[in-house]
């Protein structure tokens, strides 16, 4: 099988610039296009360092690369560029062989590389804990009705006084069944019956139900990019995600209520590589962005853990069923919370064109 360059260029899952001899930019690829805000065209021809800043001597490791004939490695560094904001970045510089004098930079977001380490690890770890506390589920479910239904009995020849004590144990044992149900329905949830779906028509119904219900003091407002083409999605299964999110931020907002922000854009840049070393790109992104007060910094790592939970009422359950159905879809979600703003994003792949077409 014969690859193009362009082919081969273009399939590049990071940014990547081709530097030629004089320093200068040769070719950028379109991650790179995006990364750096400014066209191919733009910056061919350009000094590199004219366009891309890097928190690195980046003069002295390109002479290292080329004398040395050998790649570099600079973890960890800021890299900024055109009118973008710095980002952390692992950069590789490597000598193009039978090519005097070029060099091939790639630059790795850190944030995306240590999220979808993290996504993996999660998604893991709640699978043997949703399996484990599937079967404790069934088997608890058993005797707490025996209790209930014992405690209910008790109350008939009992004191008003005692009447209290026995109904608290119905209702806490009510309240149990109910935390159990919501465990079960990880190991019940189908797999995902997938098609080509638009995207804001599931928000927009999202949006409708929260604004009538849970969200009524919650001012939603809508930024959706008009040019994104279809997701391939269980469409009950993401609205289900969606209604959650939007659930979490409501219940974030302290009792005047407070702001959300459903935003939809294309990013060419995020691609989940599976352990078999297949991968995906996931450039549809869906950002959900509420004005409440954050997540502890005790448990803002681990919230897609099962029974992690920052209310004294939470289960711990909804984000972990939210991150359930999104690995289920290839996807992956992250979250970013500081006092003021937390945001959680969703990335998902685009409708495979036979399935748009249906």
């Amino acid at each position: 099988m014969s690859l193009s360059f362009e082919t081969l260029w273009s399939s590049i899952p990071v940014p990547a610039l081709l530097i030629g001899p004089d320093d200068c930019i040769a070719e950028a690829n379109p991650v790179a296009e995006a990364f750096l805000n400014m066209s191919a065209r733009a910056l061919r021809g350009v000094p590199v360092l004219d366009r891309l800043a890097i928190d690195a001597p980046l003069e002295e490791a390109f002479r290292r690369v080329r004398r040395d004939q050998a790649p570099m490695f600079i973890n960890n560094v800021d890299v900024s560029g055109g009118n973008m904001a710095p980002v952390q970045c692992n950069v590789q510089i490597a000598p193009v062989t039978g090519e005097v004098g070029h060099m091939l930079v790639l630059m790795e977001p850190r944030q995306i590389a240590d999220r979808l380490g993290q996504v993996l690890a999660v998604k893991k770890s709640a699978r043997s804990a949703i399996g484990m506390a599937e079967m404790l589920a069934h088997e608890i479910k058993n005797p707490l009705a025996g209790i209930s239904g014992a405690a209910q009995l008790l109350s008939m020849g009992l004191s008003h006084e005692d009447q209290e004590m026995t109904d608290l144990i119905v209702v806490e044992c009510h309240r149990i069944v109910a935390l159990l149900d919501q465990v079960e329905q990880f190991g019940n949830l189908r797999p995902p019956a997938r098609a080509a779906v638009n995207i804001h028509d599931l928000l927009d119904r999202a949006r409708k139900s929260a604004q009538v219900g849970f969200g009524a003091n919650m001012a939603i407002h809508e930024q959706f990019d008009p040019s994104l083409p279809a997701t391939f999605v269980d469409g009950d299964q993401m609205l289900q995600v969606f209604l959650n999110l939007l659930k979490n931020a409501s219940e974030a907002a302290d009792a005047t209520g407070g702001t959300i922000r459903i935003r939809t854009f294309y990013d060419l840049g995020l691609r989940l590589r599976r352990s078999d070393g297949s991968g995906n790109a996931l450039p549809l992104q869906v950002e959900i962005i509420d004005d409440g007060p954050g997540l502890p910094p005790e448990i803002a790592g681990d919230v897609f853990e099962p029974f992690v939970s920052g209310r004294d009422n939470g289960t711990g359950l909804g984000l972990a069923l939210v991150s359930k159905i999104i690995s289920d879809h290839d996807g992956y979600i992250t979250v970013d919370s500081t006092p003021g703003k937390t945001v959680f994003r969703i990335s998902l792949p685009v409708a495979p064109r036979s399935a748009a077409d249906a």
